[in-house]
């Protein structure tokens, strides 16, 4: 098979469309005929030589997928080669092929066509684990999700609003601004404004319950600020660093939790494991996409074998919702 490889840390260019061993199924794992996957900003710092896989994960870059069910591995009930899926990755979504527990696999969601389902897996993950799972969002909660043209961000803003949240979300252009109050933001900011202020004077003082940051260091005293009376900040990204100053006192006097959520290095099973993480987007999240109220927002799809443009396109900026990458001979 072929695969997006690196053949040394840097820029788009190192990215290489070579043959490399097909993947087995091992004891637990099926293997999928890819017909997409999506560019990660996890797959930019990859590329980067920053954010390594974990131990046992293919080092081929790519967080999620959707295809084919190609091959079964020992053990693995309830599915059947042929069946649609799509899936949470550790790594190895850029390819042809790739082993992925069985855990780790979803239907693809009612009314989603196959390619536009690789984009899905990782956000509808990220934020069930992080805004409902860890944030404990409830209906009638001031929800406000930082990058809210982003991938997560647009699919964050639906699921908040989708579970009856007031959402707010940040973005640093008109275009995206507007397109985050189509997908369900009721308060949009400029993140180049002081976004504690703004989200203040639109919730007459309140701010918000729960804030979903992918900043990390720069954005943590503003995001402390903004935090409504026992808010919960929870930080899935260090795009802004990954050491500030917490001024813990202010955050005592709110009643306020912070919270740093990764999903990749999570194990497959257990209470905490990605098994229970993706069971519960295929009871709660599935149901929001099969009757409309969350939908996949796709910015464009790009040749896998052409991924670097893809990368290139993600770093320039400008990108509202997922980069597909799609496969050869794909639907």
């Amino acid at each position: 098979m072929y695969a997006i490889t690196v053949h040394e840390p840097g820029g788009p260019d190192v990215l290489r469309w070579t043959e490399v061993p097909d993947p087995v199924a091992g004891p637990g794992e099926v293997v999928v005929e890819v017909a997409a996957s999506a560019v990660n900003r996890a797959d930019l710092m990859q590329r980067q030589g920053l954010y390594p896989p974990p131990r046992g994960a293919s080092e081929i870059i790519g967080l999620e997928c959707s295809g084919r069910i190609a091959a079964l591995g020992e053990g693995v009930a309830g599915w059947q080669v042929g069946d649609e899926v799509c899936a949470l990755l550790a790594g190895g979504g850029y390819a042809q092929k790739v082993a992925v527990p069985a855990a780790q696999l979803l239907p693809i969601p009612a009314g989603v066509d196959l390619v536009t389902a690789g984009g899905l897996p990782e956000v509808a993950c990220t934020v069930w684990s992080n805004v409902v799972a860890a944030g404990r969002l409830t209906a009638g909660e001031t929800f406000l999700v930082q990058g809210g043209s982003s991938g997560i961000g647009t699919h964050a803003i639906q699921v908040a609003a989708a579970l009856g949240a007031r959402v707010a979300a940040t973005a640093g252009a008109p275009d995206r601004l507007e397109r985050c109050r189509t997908l369900g933001a009721e308060i949009v900011i400029d993140y180049h404004d002081d976004v504690a202020a703004e989200l203040k004077k639109a919730t007459d003082g309140h701010g918000a319950d729960v804030i979903l940051d992918n900043m990390g260091a720069s954005g943590l005293a503003a995001n402390i600020d903004a935090l409504a009376p026992d808010g919960r900040l929870v930080i899935i990204g260090l795009q802004g660093g990954a050491k500030g100053e917490l001024d813990i006192g202010a955050l005592l006097r709110k009643r306020g939790s912070v919270t740093a959520m990764g999903l990749r290095g999570r194990p497959v099973d257990g209470p905490n494991g990605k098994g229970r993480i993706v069971s519960g987007v295929r009871e709660q999240v599935w149901p929001m996409i099969a009757d409309g109220r969350v939908r996949p927002v796709v910015h464009g799809t790009v040749a896998m074998e052409d991924a670097a443009r893809a990368h290139r396109q993600l770093e320039e900026g400008g990108v509202v919702g997922k980069l597909l990458l799609v496969t050869p001979g794909a639907p």
